[in-house]
């Protein structure tokens, strides 16, 4: 029976890499820090896609914040971290598709590039930030939290083994970034990402470059799925109208999130096939420009999405100072140790200082599990988690 299964995989796998392009890049290509032997129905980049999965870290996804963090508990429908993953997915994929490019590894990058984002989105990302260059500990960036989950924090400490490709397109996103054609730097080494690691860690800027053509789609469609999408969530909060949508960037790219994706993946798909690089045509490229600025402007920093902002800095330097001391005062009742420290390796415990455990303890939390400490600290007599 063991003969014959191997022998139908075996035949499935061969099938399927048959069918790829010759730019993908091939799961026989793909390495491990530690080898491990393979998986007979599954691709290197199946079994990363499902370590990330079935992490916690995934798992809670879908308590965090992606723009709106406030609406999430009254009007489950707004946008969260989880709908988002979902989205760059299945677009990726569908771009991936029609490029001839491998699309298990682009569906494992996809899963797990935003893993590391910490409460209430990019403004928690800017508040912890503070408090670890406070703490000595550098600059936080969430795609550099993302990598150091798979690798050091998830399952107890001993990290998932993703291989090299996935790794690097976590860590190569970065949907802030305005490109218009993104070229694969190929033949990047460990070394690479422990630099420019330690480039973000200082704040240094650093050109970087996904290592393949899948994660160049992956990074080029984490906008493609947000662009839009904030503009509804902002419609349906209130914070816009449809009729304030700019008329240019509306002519061009459409006045819905599914008019402004499907022109932003037609341009994509038009513009890298059988190209060496993933790209907009140069219009597409400005009009996006001209909607990313629109939507900093009228939704990012409006006022009643960023007034609870002083409240999310206050509290996270509480709540950072507070766990700090825990782990200085060996205070074994506290969260960290309970929920956090209690449950890593030896490895984990020693490699990394109390302010890196802080860091990381916060970033996994979802909004409500903030939330919930905070009114447990300053609340106590409501309780909390």
């Amino acid at each position: 029976m063991n003969n014959r299964f191997n022998k139908i995989f075996s035949e499935i796998k061969a099938r399927h890499d048959s069918l790829l392009g010759e730019r993908a890049f091939k799961d026989k290509d793909a390495w491990r820090s530690h080898d491990e032997e393979p998986d007979m129905m599954r691709s290197r980049f199946a079994v990363d896609r499902d370590r990330i999965l079935y992490s916690g870290a995934y798992r809670r996804y879908h308590g965090k914040t992606q723009v709106f963090f406030f609406t999430n508990l009254i009007d489950e429908e707004m946008t969260n971290r989880n709908l988002h993953i979902a989205y760059v997915s299945q677009i990726s994929r569908t771009i991936g598709k029609y490029l001839g490019l491998n699309t298990e590894l682009i569906e494992a990058i996809a899963l797990g590039h935003d893993l590391g984002h910490c409460p209430f989105g990019h403004d928690g990302e800017k508040a912890l930030s503070e408090n670890c260059i406070a703490a000595g500990i550098g600059h936080f960036h969430h795609n550099v939290e993302s990598l150091h989950i798979v690798d050091n924090i998830s399952r107890k400490g001993q990290g998932l083994n993703l291989t090299f490709q996935v790794r690097d397109g976590i860590i190569s996103h970065d949907g802030e970034v305005h490109n218009t054609q993104l070229k694969p730097q190929k033949g990047k080494t460990e070394a690479d990402i422990e630099a420019y690691i330690a480039a973000k860690t200082a704040g240094n800027d650093i050109s970087w470059m996904p290592a393949t053509l899948e994660a160049c789609v992956v990074r080029i469609t984490d906008t493609i799925a947000y662009i839009g999408q904030d503009i509804e969530d902002a419609i349906r909060y209130n914070i816009l109208r449809r009729d304030e949508l700019p008329k240019e960037q509306v002519k061009y790219l459409g006045n819905n999130n599914s008019q402004i994706i499907e022109t932003l993946v037609q341009s994509v798909i038009a513009n890298s096939y059988e190209q060496d690089y993933i790209a907009f045509d140069d219009e597409t490229s400005e009009q996006l420009r001209e909607l990313k600025n629109f939507n900093y402007k009228r939704i990012y920093t409006d006022e009643n999405v960023k007034k609870s902002n002083a409240l999310i800095y206050r509290t996270m330097r509480i709540l950072f100072e507070k766990y700090l001391e825990d782990i200085n005062h060996k205070n074994l009742d506290s969260k960290i140790f309970k929920h956090f420290l209690n449950h890593k390796t030896d490895k984990y415990l020693e490699r990394f200082s109390p302010a890196e455990q802080v860091r990381d303890f916060i970033a996994t939390m979802t909004d409500r599990y903030y939330n919930e400490e905070i009114k447990a600290y300053l609340l106590p007599w409501q309780g909390g988690y």
